[in-house]
């Protein structure tokens, strides 16, 4: 588990919203690692807008974070079919399993 939580730490997960307006990057262990806003967004003064791409951003980046927690899991079992594992995993992101899609 060590292994996997180290490998995980040293990803980077690269999320954004409006267009690249906020962009955030985390580690697969979900760090913010960092935070950046086009200066014409923060020169809008719009803080509903900034706090609602913050938002959308920080939801892909758990989004990716939970991917990447699926795609390690999946390696380290080597296909190897665990029972309970699906169920866990559907608590884990919410529903009936994993998400299909993959981290960008």
């Amino acid at each position: 588990m060590k292994a996997m939580s180290d490998r995980l730490r040293e990803m980077r997960l690269q999320s954004s919203a409006g267009g690249g307006m906020v962009e955030i990057e985390t580690n697969g262990l979900l760090e913010v690692l960092s935070v950046k806003l086009d200066p014409e967004l923060v020169a809008r003064q719009d803080r509903e807008l900034m706090e609602d791409l913050l938002v959308a951003a920080m939801n892909q980046a758990i989004t990716k974070a939970k991917q990447a927690h699926a795609e390690e899991i999946r390696s380290m079992t080597n296909g190897l079919e665990i029972p309970g594992l699906d169920q866990a995993m559907g608590t884990f992101f919410g529903t009936a399993g994993p998400p299909d899609t993959q981290p960008s």
